[in-house]
């Protein structure tokens, strides 16, 4: 069972082995931070543990519509969610590789029911600043490709976003989308342009 899976059905089921101790060769203080970042992660309350991972799960879902997450795309995300959430720098970078593990993983079988539950735990305006984050991670490289608009679309639809809302967040970065780009550089290319 996934991470997102036990914190959307609040918690492991009782016969699930424990999680495996980490590898030998990392190092005892990285040990001890890594495992004082998971406390304070299992120290916030389900409600909001539940709406940060489900909120960093679908950006990573924007971000892997290329099936391929940049460097960029998680320093963004990792920015994102610190200045929109509150979380430490440290749970920012934990929540966010978790999301993009999961992603990564199991995105086609688990992107439309993280998305539908992080639409049941969020407000209208927490799922539109979700909406508006995988659109600045879409456009981290400076351009929404044709793959990533259709994920951008999914998410919205999945998050009951109006079009018109949509239309607008889409018009924020009208000019980074490719199609948009292609529509131009065929209108220059003709005669007398």
């Amino acid at each position: 069972m996934s991470l997102l899976q036990r914190l959307f059905r609040g918690g492991p089921p009782p016969d699930e082995s424990p999680a495996p101790s980490a590898p030998p060769d990392l190092a005892d203080s990285e040990t001890a931070t890594v495992r004082k970042i998971v406390a304070q992660l299992d120290a916030m309350p389900p409600d909001r543990a539940r709406l940060l991972a489900g909120a960093a799960y679908v950006v990573s879902r924007a971000a892997n519509a290329d099936l391929a997450i940049t460097p960029d795309e998680v320093a963004l995300m990792e920015r994102t969610l610190i200045e929109r959430t509150g979380v430490s720098e440290a749970e920012a970078v934990v929540i966010v590789e978790i999301a993009r593990q999961q992603a990564r993983l199991f995105g086609s079988t688990e992107d439309y029911l993280v998305t539908r539950e992080f639409k049941r735990v969020s407000t209208p305006e927490q799922r539109l600043g979700v909406l508006r984050a995988c659109f600045l991670v879409a456009a981290s490289d400076d351009e929404i490709s044709s793959p990533e608009s259709a994920v951008l679309n999914e998410i919205a639809a999945e998050l009951d976003v109006e079009p018109a809302e949509l239309d607008a967040i889409r018009a924020e970065h009208r000019d980074q989308l490719s199609v948009v780009r292609a529509a131009r550089a065929i209108r220059a290319a003709e005669p007398g342009a």
